[in-house]
């Protein structure tokens, strides 16, 4: 087993700690961030989730943003409607296909945190990234930053009616940042990019949402612009009686070591809960899979991570090698950011030992 060493400070961000957006709002999470290295500073770019605040509970308040006014609004369902369920309480969904919603109880965006140990952050004031086309009507969600020479990639899961996707921006300076739209159309998410060519190709991780037949699982794509990917192929399926069994997603962007691509990933067990695993892909050709660990790396144990708005949760997108130490940040119950550290090599070591 490999030791995972969780930060003394965890939780590093909470709710609390980020000053509301919107007028007449509530900052209900700040998780699930992505992560970067700038200027001798430790960047989580966080997906911050507020809600209106309604003192009435017999509404349920769904926020989106209205592409045609360019600001948010509030549509307000009655909770005793029979046409709605509203037993998630993330999502509105009709009561005749609980598999789809009709609005979300939150809206994200992105917002920067900022520290100079990793381990003490500040939440900026602003949003960095924000809701600005029809794509991203009910929100933005977890981003993941690739570094490629001095330009980051910023991509993250684009909301709306029209469902969900991936949207891609770029930025040298995390000051502005430019729109390179939609690189994934949905249903796909949890898309992580190599942050470097492989035999003068890009490559990613994603995971399309399937809706009819087959479960979600996590594939692999080519692109030798950004833009547009193909040579689409599944790479890695879930489990049955493994920690993975439900569901699995990209989770932390590939990082390089001696002995190929490592991934951290995320899978759903049979309980529903979220844990972190991992997956050593071949240097030269991705789509080989050379390891993946048998037993979860990090998975639901302390209370921030057991207990939220959404609880048993534990999800990453991204963390920073420090030598031989990994440094992974995760969002726990999807409300709060927290740190961890394990050794690269014991985890190398360990993928070895798995059949």
């Amino acid at each position: 087993m490999v030791k995972v060493t969780r930060f003394p400070e965890n939780p590093l961000i909470c709710p609390e700690e980020a000053k509301p957006y919107h007028e007449g709002y509530e900052v209900i999470g700040t998780f699930n961030a992505g992560v970067a290295e700038y200027q001798g500073e430790t960047l989580l770019l966080l997906r911050v989730a507020e809600r209106p605040i309604i003192n009435d509970p017999a509404i349920v308040p769904s926020p989106f943003y209205d592409v045609s006014q360019q600001k948010i609004r509030v549509k307000n369902y009655r909770r005793n409607d029979p046409d709605y369920n509203f037993e998630d309480s993330r999502t509105i969904r009709p009561s005749t296909n609980l598999d789809t919603f009709d609005g979300l109880t939150s809206l994200s965006y992105l917002r920067l945190a900022r520290s100079q140990d990793g381990h003490h952050f500040t939440v900026d004031d602003r949003s960095f990234i924000y809701p600005s086309n029809r794509y991203q009507t009910f929100g933005i969600e977890d981003p993941r930053i690739t570094q490629i020479g001095t330009t980051y990639l910023i991509y993250f899961s684009a909301v709306s009616p029209l469902g969900i996707g991936d949207y891609l921006v770029t930025t040298k300076d995390f000051k502005s940042y430019e729109d390179q739209g939609l690189i994934f159309s949905p249903e796909n998410k949890d898309v992580v990019i190599f942050p470097e060519k492989i035999h003068g190709l890009y490559y990613a991780l994603h995971r399309p949402s399937l809706k009819s037949v087959g479960s979600p699982e996590i594939w692999i794509a080519e692109s030798n612009n950004l833009k547009y990917w193909g040579n689409h192929r599944h790479l890695l399926g879930v489990r049955k009686h493994f920690w993975d069994e439900g569901r699995i997603g990209a989770g932390a962007v590939p990082i390089r070591t001696k002995d190929g691509w490592l991934e951290i990933y995320h899978g759903m067990d049979a309980q529903s809960r979220y844990c972190l695993g991992a997956l050593l892909l071949d240097l030269d050709d991705p789509s080989k899979i050379i390891a993946r660990s048998a037993e979860s790396i990090v998975e639901p144990e302390a209370d921030y991570e057991k207990n939220g708005f959404f609880g048993a949760v534990v999800f990453t997108c991204g963390g920073v090698v420090k030598g031989s130490k990994l440094q992974l940040y995760y969002g726990a119950s999807d409300r709060v950011m927290a740190g961890a550290e394990l050794d690269l090599n014991d985890l190398l070591s360990e993928l070895s030992e798995t059949d």
